[in-house]
């Protein structure tokens, strides 16, 4: 894997004995890879990633996994807080929602893929930890998005997807499986069910506590608890 040094200046050391054990997958959301990684890159910006995957394929590093990259803002997820600490990012190149939303090429997937794989291989991160920018911020972010292959990488050794859905639970058991799973919950139901579909309903987003929302919601409650 052939990775091209991009320093960023936006980046401080972690946090004494703190372990590396979230990857977070994220967007560019802007118009162009090259605009995303010059703002990556701006200090005025204050904000960075460890990794950039262009369209094409091609894998920046701009902060050293053993920095830390200001990459998560306010986040949670399983009880903890600002999750720049604690992780690693890649900024995935796509305009996103504002910009003209679109599918990820093969190519780029496949170069993501290779990048986690290769960030596992150096941290203990757990398939539940390996998380959207939406599932950590769902209120305030929506990256990468309904069209990501969450599946596709959970296939190829990449975080969590369920085998098979049981049958669903009744609506008001959303909110402690969300919880379960990772989730904050002092937030509205719908706004949490936006990310859940996001990352493990492909193409839907929402919010609807449906009997398919219901029965993914249950068996990913179930594999992240086991």
């Amino acid at each position: 894997m052939r990775v091209i040094e991009a320093p960023s200046p936006n980046r401080d050391d972690r946090p004494a004995g703190t372990p590396i054990d979230m990857l977070v997958l994220h967007y560019t959301g802007m118009r162009t890879g090259a605009e995303a990684i010059a703002r990556l890159r701006d200090p005025v910006a204050k904000v960075s990633s460890h990794y950039v995957v262009k369209e094409d394929g091609r894998i920046f590093r701009l902060v050293p996994e053993d920095c830390r990259a200001a990459h998560a803002g306010t986040s949670h997820w399983r009880g903890h807080e600002a999750l720049n600490a604690r992780s690693v990012g890649i900024e995935i190149v796509n305009p996103g929602h504002e910009w003209g939303y679109r599918d990820f090429p093969a190519l780029q997937m496949a170069a993501v893929c290779e990048l986690c794989l290769d960030i596992l291989g150096r941290h203990p991160i757990p398939p539940r930890n390996v998380v959207g920018h939406s599932d950590i911020a769902p209120d305030r972010k929506q990256d990468p998005g309904e069209l990501f292959d969450w599946q596709g990488l959970a296939a190829n050794g990449v975080g969590l997807w369920p085998a098979d859905d049981p049958l669903p639970t009744p609506p008001q058991d959303a909110m402690n499986l969300l919880g379960a799973i990772g989730y904050r919950t002092d937030l509205p139901l719908s706004v949490l069910l936006t990310a859940f579909q996001r990352h493990w309903l492909p193409g839907r987003a929402d919010g609807i506590a449906d009997e398919a929302t219901m029965a993914r919601l249950t068996a990913v409650a179930a594999a992240c608890t086991r």
